[in-house]
């Protein structure tokens, strides 16, 4: 291992006028302004906050005015394609290596990497590629000048086993504390309880001491939840069909809106949203019978070539006509940073809390309030019950059963973890008597009241919710009611 370098100078910098100038905000939102400062401190940051909070910003920023370059390790190829155009188009040089990254482009980024003074400001990489030696060994010239700057872990949650999208080649990343222990790491996740925190800090080696946590409010007031209960005999896509068809026919009836959008240059007739499926083959059949609806919808699954995804994903975000609704499997949209994506909704229960959450944070990002809806059947709890069962059991063969060794335990403990979260997400979903935010805040351990105006089924109309769960499925009755009540008619669509 080399020798540890003289710390640092950092400098003194006006992170206002960067923060106007480079990324184009005339403020911070609340806190990020300390993280921040605690990042170019050279402390260690551990930062949850609710979907956007602007999270990348607490270590983008930094990475602007500070010496050096910093390493983004992130989970998901759309995340990092996304970060990367945004942060090009504001003149930041920024790169990435991943899977899809061309050979020559990779071996640019290396020499630059191999000079120890990097002209990169942000290599965005995988969790894989850090395993690798030969990326290390770029690094330890990179650190040996003293150009190493920060490290950033994105979605954080996936080192631990307890995290709801665990990923194996996180639990190496305790690599760059051990060999570069000055340099200071931030980590950020929307979604971690209290044993996921702690796992997470553990794994990396960060010094308790020297760490400064910041734990945001899990509450996001502009987002409406409900719970549809439907039956699986019934098709509940008529019912789906029909609320988004009223939805256009309020915003063409809401002069107001209209002339809002137009000044923004964006369709009347455009709804951005995402409808989230367990299955590839869902998002192609669901996405074709919208499209032959009159809805522009396109899937988004990891079965579609680079080109397809590349495409669906920027023509969405960029508001193109016939890409108003991704279909996606599981994650898709993790960091994404569309603003107007004015509603999010789970065809099927998903498979954990924390990955509802995160998903239904994707909704809402402009602040303007946007539904976050759940289609849920007992017939649907119990199909997700029996594969969580049979992954358990999976993992107790391969693992030697009873015999297994710490590891092995830990694998039956981090299981039973998933196994927990899916059980809270059935009970949120059909407990009727609370608020659907307090319900959210009391799974992450937020003590905060979360102020919910209207903002979910049971503010609504909690007589109407409690019997829609006594009959168990979104019968014609209660969608009829709802379309003549108005329950969920915002001006802001």
């Amino acid at each position: 291992m080399p020798g540890v370098p003289g710390k640092r100078i950092r400098p003194k910098v006006d992170i206002d006028f960067t923060l106007r100038k480079v990324f184009g905000k005339n403020s911070f939102r609340p806190v990020q302004r300390e993280v921040i400062v605690a990042a170019l401190e050279g402390r260690d940051v551990f930062l949850q906050a609710a979907t956007s909070f602007g999270k990348s910003l607490c270590f983008q920023l930094p990475a602007v005015v500070d010496y050096g370059i910093t390493i983004v390790i992130s989970p998901l190829l759309a995340l990092m394609n996304n970060q990367l155009s945004a942060l090009t188009n504001a003149g930041i040089n920024v790169a990435t290596i991943n899977s899809t990254t061309p050979y020559s482009t990779k071996q640019a980024i290396l020499d630059d990497l191999k000079s120890g003074h990097p002209r990169t400001r942000l290599l965005y990489v995988t969790p894989e590629l850090c395993a690798t030696d030969y990326f290390r060994r770029h690094l330890r010239i990179v650190y040996e000048q003293r150009e190493l700057a920060r490290i950033a872990v994105d979605e954080a949650h996936c080192i631990s086993e307890w995290g709801h999208d665990f990923r194996p080649s996180f639990k190496q990343l305790n690599f760059f504390k051990t060999e570069f222990p000055d340099v200071p790491m931030i980590c950020c996740t929307a979604t971690a309880t209290q044993r996921v925190r702690n796992d997470v800090i553990d794994t990396l080696a960060l010094d308790r001491l020297k760490l400064k946590c910041f734990t945001m409010t899990t509450s996001r007031p502009n987002l409406h939840y409900e719970v549809r209960f439907k039956n699986d005999e019934e098709d509940h896509y008529d019912d789906f069909l029909s609320w988004l068809r009223n939805t256009y026919k309020r915003r063409e009836s809401h002069p107001k809106r209209c002339e809002e959008l137009l000044q923004k240059k964006e369709r009347i007739t455009n709804v951005p949203g995402i409808i989230y499926t367990l299955y590839r083959k869902d998002t192609e059949a669901l996405a074709a019978r919208l499209r032959s609806d009159g809805i522009g919808a396109k899937p988004y699954h990891a079965g579609l070539t680079n080109e397809q995804k590349e495409d669906h994903l920027a023509s969405w975000i960029a508001n193109k006509e016939g890409y108003d609704v991704i279909v996606a499997t599981t994650a898709f949209g993790m960091g994404i940073d569309k603003e107007n994506v004015r509603f999010v909704v789970h065809w099927q229960i998903p498979k954990s809390f924390e990955g509802f959450y995160q998903e239904a944070g994707r909704a809402g990002r402009d602040g303007k309030a946007s539904i976050c809806m759940l289609y849920y059947s007992r017939e649907d709890r119990d199909r997700a019950a029996t594969m969580m069962g049979r992954e358990v059991e999976r993992n107790n063969n391969s693992n030697g059963g009873g015999n297994a060794n710490a590891s092995g335990a830990r694998g039956r403990q981090a299981m039973k973890g998933r196994a927990d979260s899916l059980q809270a997400l059935i009970k949120y979903c059909e407990k009727v008597d609370q608020c659907r935010h307090k319900q959210i805040a009391d799974y992450f351990g937020d003590t905060t009241t979360p102020k919910c105006e209207w903002a979910c089924d049971w503010h609504k109309d909690a007589h109407l919710l409690a019997k829609k769960k006594e009959k168990g499925l979104a019968s014609e009755e209660w969608c009829s009611t709802q379309r003549q009540t108005g329950a969920y008619d915002y001006d802001d669509y």
